[in-house]
């Protein structure tokens, strides 16, 4: 055992000094000087090269050869520090800290060119960006295809030719669903100011409704909502519209599902390549679960109005059941983070495509605006109106998240398959989440999924949580059934 404890050892600093280096990513999201950028761009690189030059270190190689696995838990981290070696040794140190030093830098550049509607100003950091993610995709691909590689490192064993079958399956019954859905009337829309200082009021309250635990976590404000950090220090942003709160409120819940996730891992796996959720893909399942077939199913809504009440007054929906239709109304928009259930996998979808052509070079740079504007009027039937609603909306690109975009789809996926499993396995639920009760619906998943961490393979997680091979079925057909209830379809 005395490789396989040197290299645990080694493995734990590793993952400590990652936590650093996504400290460091939450600061700048959240309070760094904006005039800060270029220093934290420099600083954001020394971390990556100290973080590959762990990965990669030569010792590494010779403890995995000489290292035993006595059961499940040690051959699962050998496996994980295997992938990351690998993975490291095929990337150059030079490249993987220009990479963190110019998204960091883009990261900055894009928030400021999305507040100024400027897609010309952001064109040649992202052209650095995506140059950069080729050459990394081209080194981890060794000759085969890229865009499975950069996928890869989000959804393990995922390929973009299944994902593409998957998602061909999902386009055409939501298409005909959202047609059928905006033939109808629709439910009222929310109106009025809301007070922001309420709405982070309530956004913490309904995190610990969720089970998010306060002492290991906190809630700030962010351009685009995100989670940072695992085990003892787990982190959540949120944002706040003054004629939206919901946008505040779920985004809380989405994050608080990614958040929970890392807080209910394994205490024994605390800072080692286990201590974190298996995929982006099965994270995703747990943000999208939280948010939507808890967050938005009758149940909770009703427990939320009451909520609501208490902290805006009379808003102007007159009951709970009209709320519900509120919540859940599906309507033409722009955002991907504001999107209802019925259309959100649409957006996903229209990025998917856009980044694979990026990768591919079918697709350049100076031409992505025009080609995501065609893309977008065609999916949806209206015109983008300016950048920050079309190509500039997203933080993804700036930061180099080529192959992450397909996890929010499969993550959805996920998320259809364990809501069937769990409402099988919990007949009850209702009672529970009419009272402002999730416990029993965090439990399962805590129990099914996120205690595991990275001990199983995603889809092999999946499988093994809901007893069947992933599929969209469950997903379409939950859509289905709940709007058309709603929609009197």
């Amino acid at each position: 055992m005395a490789a396989y404890d040197e290299l645990m050892a080694h493995a734990r600093e590793t993952e400590a000094l990652a936590q650093v280096a996504g400290r460091l990513g939450w600061d700048q999201e959240t309070v760094m000087p904006r005039a800060a950028a270029p220093q934290r761009g420099e600083e954001m690189a020394a971390m990556e090269s100290v973080l590959h030059a762990r990965r990669s270190d030569p010792r590494v190689g010779d403890w995995l050869a000489e290292a035993n696995a006595s059961g499940e838990v040690e051959a699962a981290q050998l496996r994980q520090i295997r992938r990351a070696f690998d993975r490291a040794n095929k990337v150059p140190a030079k490249l993987a800290s220009a990479i963190a030093r110019v998204t960091s830098e883009a990261q900055g550049a894009w928030a400021e060119a999305r507040a100024a509607d400027d897609v010309a100003a952001f064109l040649p950091v992202l052209q650095e960006v995506v140059a950069l993610k080729r050459e990394e995709g081209a080194a981890l691909s060794a000759g085969g295809d890229v865009y499975d590689a950069m996928l890869d490192d989000y959804e393990p064993g995922a390929t973009a030719a299944d994902l593409s079958q998957m998602f061909g399956a999902l386009r055409p019954r939501l298409v005909e669903l959202r047609a059928a859905i905006l033939e109808t009337e629709a439910p009222p829309a929310l109106e009025g100011v809301f007070d922001e200082s309420a709405q982070m009021k309530l956004a913490r309250q309904i995190a610990k409704t969720f089970g998010y635990d306060m002492a290991r976590g906190r809630v700030d404000k962010a351009v685009h909502p995100f989670s940072s950090g695992s085990g003892l220090d787990v982190r959540i942003t949120t944002r706040t519209d003054e004629l939206d709160p919901f946008n505040c409120i779920y985004s809380t819940i989405h994050e608080v599902g990614h958040g929970a996730y890392e807080q209910n891992v394994d205490r024994r796996y605390l800072l080692t390549p286990l201590g974190q959720g298996a995929s982006m893909g099965v994270h995703e399942s747990q943000s999208r679960i939280y948010e939507n077939q808890i967050g938005r199913s009758r149940a909770f809504t009703g427990w939320l109005y009451g909520q609501m009440r208490e902290a805006f007054g009379d808003f102007g929906i007159a009951d709970e059941e009209t709320f519900f239709g509120t919540v859940n109304r599906v309507q033409n928009g722009y955002i991907r983070t504001e999107a209802d259930e019925v259309q959100y996998n649409l957006h996903v979808l229209l990025r998917f495509d856009l980044e694979r052509a990026l990768i591919a070079r079918d697709l350049e740079v100076e031409d992505l605006e025009a080609a995501w504007n065609e893309r977008f009027e065609a999916d949806f039937g209206f015109a983008v109106d300016k950048p920050s609603h079309g190509v500039l909306q997203d933080v993804h690109w700036s930061v180099g998240l080529f192959g992450y975009f397909a996890t929010y789809t499969l993550g959805n996926v996920y998320a259809g398959c364990l809501h069937q499993s769990m409402r099988a396995a919990l007949p009850e639920l209702d009672a529970a989440l009419a009272q402002g009760n999730t416990t029993p619906a965090t439990d399962w998943l805590q129990e099914k999924v996120q205690r595991h961490g990275g001990l199983v393979p995603p889809r092999e997680l999946i499988e093994n949580a809901c007893g069947f091979t992933p599929n969209e079925a469950p997903l379409l057909d939950y859509l289905e059934e709940k709007f058309s209830a709603i929609y009197k379809l």
